[in-house]
């Protein structure tokens, strides 16, 4: 970063730690644990929504098992708004390598016997968070059972969140729709709080289908967004997902969360942050292999303002946002 680069981003960041904005940000899965740490530069007022859908791997596991809600997105997002120096993150990150807890985190299970001693899981999130001193809040969605369901094009309908882009990647069948079991699942009145009071929300990236859309989909969340006076940015994902997205495009994605929601309320989001950076050659392939390709750009919406830029960085062999230039390019907005 040369000088000139180094003085606007240290302006910015002044600016904001003036105003200390109320942010939160909605989703859930890797996506969003590795956005809020770059947000978290910006505002200590950062509150990350959490879907609390999943029901595979070890978070299936303690759900099945323990009768509990999903740890291991809670856990992601706790995480990234902990110091990042402090012991405890590489404590929360371990896995156990063998015996009956084989590929557990020892957070997962940190949560789940808070969750024995606290008044509910909102209540586990809450003391967890407090042991790790995060710069912000944690908020599950919903403390309801959360059973995602998915109709996909050839009419089969399909339970569960892991066996959803299974199904239509083995039936060669792409998703048309998404619900939840109980279509009247109510939300944690401290997510609808924050929805109301926020400066900025930010939806994504993550999982369509299986962890942004969820979260529309409990009561009174779309709701409250479309009242929200706040800036509104939708991010979208760089790759698409087998069994997910095959072949969308950035507006795929969109028209996809848009299908979703009563229309007539408006726009659930003013901006789409949305990336234009290539891939090394050897990571394109390493992804096509997978039936995964770039989230282009063919016809931008009319509607909504572009924030575009590269935002691709490498990690361990992945693909990641670049958080910190997103966050950059998402507050210079916001400060316009």
């Amino acid at each position: 970063m040369d000088m000139k680069e180094y003085i606007r981003e240290f302006t910015l960041k002044d600016i904001i730690k003036v105003r200390n904005p109320k942010v939160v940000a909605i989703g859930g899965g890797t996506g969003l644990s590795v956005i809020l740490r770059g947000l978290k530069k910006y505002t200590d007022n950062l509150t990350a929504v959490v879907t609390v859908g999943d029901d595979g791997g070890g978070s299936g596991k303690l759900r099945e098992e323990l009768g509990i809600l999903p740890p291991g997105d809670i856990r992601s997002c706790i995480l990234a708004l902990a110091d990042d120096e402090n012991v405890m993150q590489e404590l929360f990150n371990y896995r156990f390598p063998g015996g009956p807890m084989a590929g557990q985190s020892f957070g997962n299970l940190f949560l789940a016997a808070m969750n024995g001693i606290s008044h509910d899981f909102y209540d586990a999130v809450r003391r967890t968070s407090d042991v790790l001193q995060i710069k912000g809040e944690v908020l599950p969605v919903t403390l309801s059972p959360m059973v995602l369901m998915a109709t996909l094009k050839n009419g089969e309908i399909i339970e569960g969140e892991s066996a959803i882009p299974l199904a239509a990647l083995e039936q060669e069948s792409p998703i048309t729709q998404i619900f939840l079991k109980q279509d009247d699942t109510k939300p944690l009145p401290e997510t609808i709080e924050a929805i109301k009071n926020a400066d900025m929300i930010v939806l994504g990236p993550g999982s369509l289908y299986t962890s942004v859309i969820p979260n529309l989909l409990v009561k009174d969340v779309a709701r409250a967004i479309f009242d929200s006076r706040a800036r509104r940015f939708y991010i979208c994902n760089i790759m698409t997902q087998p069994g997910e997205t095959d072949g969308y495009t950035q507006e795929d994605h969109i028209r996809a969360i848009e299908d979703h929601l009563d229309q007539a309320e408006g726009r659930i989001f003013d901006y789409v942050v949305a990336n234009t950076g290539n891939l090394p050659r050897s990571i394109e392939e390493k992804y096509k292999k997978c039936a995964a390709t770039v989230v282009g750009i063919k016809n931008p919406i009319e509607q909504y303002e572009y924030i575009l830029d590269d935002y691709v960085v490498m990690e361990n062999g992945f693909v990641r946002h670049d958080a910190d230039l997103l966050a950059r390019r998402i507050f210079e907005t916001y400060v316009k």
